[in-house]
């Protein structure tokens, strides 16, 4: 509707009434072999859980996701909340419900404790939820890095399979709003799928519409073309170096890339350079293009039977010796006995 994900915990109208008026009308009667997911609001002191998500199963709907969701909110407005039993809880209760009724729960999870909890409640999905998506004009500002994302993710993904080893494991939001990022957070871990939210419908949206608009007042010199490949590309502000470097790798990641060559191709100095993406990314561009490499080098043993030697040239080390020795530095281990052990036990 054009307004920010939050607007769903304002008062403005009734979210649970907006997504059954939206789903019933333009939705279900469409859609007739995708799953669709109600978002509930269960934390909505208005209704009885257990008559709506019997309600929602009743309309068609495959299953439900507890959004929007308390989990956003923190401080004392959370605790005032809490204390008025407009609680997480709630959310929990809804999924346990839904599962018990045989719809197909998605939760969103904030930590380790919550994610506990949806678990034992029976949700199909654990998805881990990093605030609102950075980027557009309505995105969050303030997110933390992929790298503190992707520690967050694992340790909440481990103590879930403790409990369900059959448990879906999905990302959303946060820093994590381009196709690298989520290589990046796949990478290494053993995460099923992402939840793009703003990412798929409303980013792309503004881009679209303020760059083909301005192109209207602009001069017959630039071509529509062009354009669209910027938009495509998304490297339109300078906030957006950080994404084409993460692209770059991801394309010349077997060529031998450095900061320096990069920083010229941007314009940049090397040391700001360096600066902005260990501040975007949590980790050194070293530290990325090392962990990338690697990552790549794991995915080619375990889908082809390559000589070693073949497979360090593949992934941008000329030098086998210098692989084996980054390699297991990486793993614990060398290539031949990560092969050994995980390949050809």
């Amino acid at each position: 509707m054009g307004v920010s994900s939050l607007a769903g915990y304002l008062p403005f109208s009734n979210s649970n009434e907006i997504v059954m008026d939206f789903g019933l009308k333009e939705l279900l009667p469409i859609i007739k072999n995708i799953p669709i997911i109600f978002g509930l609001m269960a934390t909505d002191p208005t209704i009885d859980l257990k008559s709506y998500i019997a309600l929602i199963k009743e309309k068609g709907f495959a299953g439900i996701n507890n959004y929007p969701t308390i989990g956003l909110i923190d401080g004392k407005y959370r605790e005032a909340l809490e204390e008025a039993d407009i609680s997480y809880d709630k959310e929990v209760e809804a999924i346990s419900i839904a599962n018990g009724l045989d719809l197909f729960t998605v939760a969103f999870v904030f930590n380790k404790t919550q994610a506990i909890q949806m678990t034992k409640a029976g949700a199909d999905v654990i998805c881990v939820h990093f605030g609102l998506t950075k980027g557009g004009m309505l995105g969050a500002k303030y997110v933390q890095t992929l790298q503190s994302a992707k520690n967050l993710a694992t340790e909440i993904f481990e103590e879930c399979q403790k409990i369900n080893p059959n448990i879906i494991k999905m990302i959303y939001g946060g820093p994590v709003s381009k196709p690298v990022d989520v290589q990046f957070m796949y990478n290494g871990t053993d995460i099923h799928g992402y939840i793009g939210g703003s990412v798929f419908e409303r980013i792309p949206s503004e881009q679209a519409i303020l760059h083909v608009t301005q192109s209207f007042k602009q001069t017959n010199d630039i071509k529509y073309e062009q354009l669209i490949q910027r938009i495509i590309d998304g490297f339109n502000t300078q906030k957006e170096y950080i994404d084409f470097v993460k692209k770059y790798i991801s394309l010349h990641y077997n060529e031998d890339i450095t900061l320096h060559e990069l920083a010229g191709m941007l314009g940049l100095s090397r040391p700001y350079l360096s600066l902005l993406f260990k501040t975007e990314v949590g980790i050194s561009f070293r530290d990325y293009l090392i962990d990338y490499r690697i990552n790549r080098a794991i995915e080619i043993l375990k889908e082809k039977k390559v000589p070693l030697t073949i497979v360090s040239e593949m992934v941008g080390y000329p030098d086998y010796a210098q692989f084996s020795k980054i390699f297991k530095k990486r793993t614990g281990m060398s290539p031949k006995e990560y092969v050994k052990t995980n390949i050809n036990p």
